[in-house]
């Protein structure tokens, strides 16, 4: 049986929780979590501390995939925080990550994928590379100049030239 009490509280209606910064904080935070996953050392620190293995954790990697939205995209200053997010969505890739050299390669691939990115940009978009679309213009031998008396050897220190007009002058 329920007291009068129980049932008056259970009328009125519940307060709900008002975010005072409407989601702000919270939304950082799960960007800088987010940003984090570009780093191949944090994901291993991850996996050799089993938070691969907390379902609550896969859940939340799971809701993080709202990253992926144009909304929430022009946040991200680490693209591939977001490749990292999604192969981390396979259970094969968690379980790998908790090795250091399947770190160390994760690792090295990115350099590696820095290292060419905008060569191997480049070469999709300009149809001729650089170098091949001027072409050289003719050589053109210089016109040989008659050397002239007055005009001093610039190769010459100033002390030389005063010592060589001199003896241009007692000739």
């Amino acid at each position: 049986m329920t007291s009068p009490m129980d049932t008056s509280e259970a009328s009125e209606p519940l307060e709900t929780f008002k975010d005072p910064d409407d989601g702000r904080q919270r939304l950082l935070m799960e960007l800088e979590f987010v940003q984090c996953l570009a780093n191949p050392t944090y994901i291993n620190y991850l996996a050799q501390n089993q938070y691969f293995e907390d379902e609550a954790f896969i859940g939340y990697l799971k809701y993080l995939q709202y990253w992926r939205k144009p909304e929430y995209i022009t946040l991200i200053m680490y693209p591939h925080c977001l490749f990292f997010l999604e192969l981390l969505q396979n259970e094969s890739f968690r379980n790998a990550m908790a090795h250091p050299g399947n770190k160390e390669l994760a690792h090295q691939q990115q350099f590696y994928f820095w290292k060419n990115y905008r060569k191997n940009r480049l070469k999709h978009i300009l149809p001729v590379p650089l170098s091949e679309s001027a072409p050289t213009p003719p050589v053109v031998p210089p016109v040989p100049t008659a050397p002239s008396q007055s005009i001093s050897n610039p190769s010459l220190s100033p002390m030389q030239m005063t010592g060589s007009m001199d003896m241009r002058m007692r000739k």
